[in-house]
């Protein structure tokens, strides 16, 4: 089942089912790709009708940010857990370590992609790393890119761990749907905090919905534009309507 938030699909899932989806597919050696969406990725999706096209032709959205958990709880869903990002890229790795399933990341620093895998094999150390990749801070050329596809394809990766940021995660794993044989989910922050050049916010703020402003204060240059613009008028566009409105 799914639940629309701003017409954005954010789907009914959990820890199990997502982990078992993408697995699944990565056996098949299907190409898929996985959403982790948070209020800033839906606030995104409502600016931009071709970006909200992009998340909805997803083959699964996961609910990763705690207001968007509450969301789907007020619209029925009253069981529903928050699948979150780091926690799930974690699992993912832990089940492929088990079945056999080369993995691959495309994203971050030089520096931070390097203390990624260093750490990913000592918390893993039956993982088979088959790609890695941090391009540059600048437009790939189409020979880049192409070189990009066939390093990806002929490495035997079966899942693919985008840390591009959205919405670029975003877009570049719907543009390679069918040139890549791989599951590709873009898990954002994911490779900062499993590297240890990003600090995570404590369980309690998590929570509570105050992540974000935990990341804000580390961060406030970079992202003010993420949560001082979108966070308010998610508020006025969904948390209020759906706190004046009657239970289902």
């Amino acid at each position: 089942m799914n639940s629309e938030i701003l017409g954005t699909r954010i789907d009914r899932t959990s820890y199990i089912a997502a982990t078992t989806h993408v697995l699944g597919w990565a056996q098949m050696h299907e190409c898929h790709y996985v959403c982790v969406a948070n209020v800033h990725m839906v606030m995104e999706a409502y600016d931009s009708p071709d970006f909200r096209n992009v998340v909805n032709a997803a083959d699964l959205v996961i609910p990763d940010g705690m207001p968007l958990v509450w969301t789907l709880r007020r619209l029925g869903a009253a069981g529903q857990e928050r699948v979150y990002g780091p926690e799930l890229t974690l699992r993912l790795l832990s089940a492929a370590a088990e079945k056999g399933i080369p993995v691959g990341f495309l994203g971050g620093t030089q520096e931070s992609i390097k203390l990624l895998v260093k750490n990913v094999h000592q918390r893993f150390p039956a993982v088979k790393i088959a790609y890695r990749y941090s391009p540059p801070f600048r437009p790939i050329s189409v020979d880049e890119d192409e070189f990009i596809i066939k390093e990806i394809n002929n490495s035997g990766a079966g899942i693919l761990f985008v840390g591009l940021g959205c919405p670029k995660q975003e877009k570049w794993m719907a543009a390679h749907v069918g040139q890549v044989q791989v599951v590709m989910v873009g898990v954002g922050a994911a490779f900062d905090f499993i590297a240890g050049t990003k600090r995570q916010a404590p369980k309690w703020l998590q929570s509570i919905g105050l992540e974000w402003l935990f990341r804000f204060c580390q961060e406030p240059g970079r992202l003010w534009r993420r949560y001082l613009y979108h966070n308010p008028r998610f508020i006025l566009l969904v948390v209020l309507p759906l706190l004046l409105r009657r239970s289902p």
